[in-house]
């Protein structure tokens, strides 16, 4: 399992890649969990989670509510009675158990959004669940002694959040790409414009580790890099 370590000792730890990373923070006495996957992926987070001896865990916090970040966020709750934290922007779609495939970026991906909205109903559900927590433009968990906080990062959905780890490592979801060589830019987001800002808002934070919800770490480096490029390309 990929761990960083901060200069304050808190880890986080992909626990789960593939169709979609999750990765699991430990700060302190604090367990907390970000993201949870699609439907296939409960019995290999559980076993991520046994591995590591997370047999409680404090908050589960959903970067955003499409079906592949948070399908199993019900039944881990049930089982491990912790907290959910969802930006108040997906609350009700969270409740309903479905959230509206995004946008495409790309050619490619505009037309496999189109046809994914048609069906999504299909294989974009999951099992409804309400949040104990939700996250306006910001949430600092600092009052439970661990220096998380938590951001509105909107673009890729209306209601995506990013996860801060002792301003060193910030945890993601889509609001950067780690898939494609030299690029963080999503093949889907719903505002390409509040996702720009979202990522100068990233910068801004200090950390020099982005962790994705798809691929691979992100430097400062190349997120600076993007910025610049778009800079550039808006002139």
């Amino acid at each position: 399992m990929e761990t960083h370590i901060t200069t304050k000792g808190s880890r986080v730890i992909r626990i789960l890649s593939g169709r979609s990373n999750s990765y699991i923070v430990k700060s302190g006495l604090v367990n907390l969990l970000v993201d949870t996957g699609d439907k296939s992926s409960y019995n290999k987070l559980i076993k991520g989670l046994t591995s590591l001896n997370c047999f409680t865990l404090d908050y589960i916090v959903l970067t955003h509510s499409h079906f592949d970040h948070c399908a199993n966020t019900a039944l881990l709750a049930h089982k491990y009675g912790c907290k959910i934290i969802l930006s108040k922007n997906e609350t009700l779609m969270a409740s309903e158990g479905i959230t509206p495939i995004p946008k495409g970026t790309l050619l490619a991906t505009k037309i496999l959004s189109a046809l994914g909205r048609k069906f999504e109903s299909s294989f974009a559900s999951y099992t409804p669940f309400t949040p104990d927590i939700e996250v306006g433009e910001c949430f600092d968990l600092s009052i439970h002694g661990v220096n998380i906080k938590i951001i509105h990062t909107p673009g890729h959905s209306a209601g995506s959040i990013s996860v801060l780890v002792d301003k060193e490592i910030a945890i993601v979801g889509d609001t950067l790409f780690g898939v494609f060589p030299g690029s963080v830019f999503p093949p889907f987001a719903d505002n390409v414009q509040q996702l720009y800002k979202s990522w100068q808002n990233l910068l801004e934070s200090g950390c020099s580790i982005f962790l994705p919800g798809h691929g691979k770490k992100i430097s400062r480096q190349l997120l600076n890099s993007q910025i610049k490029k778009q800079s550039y390309v808006k002139r």
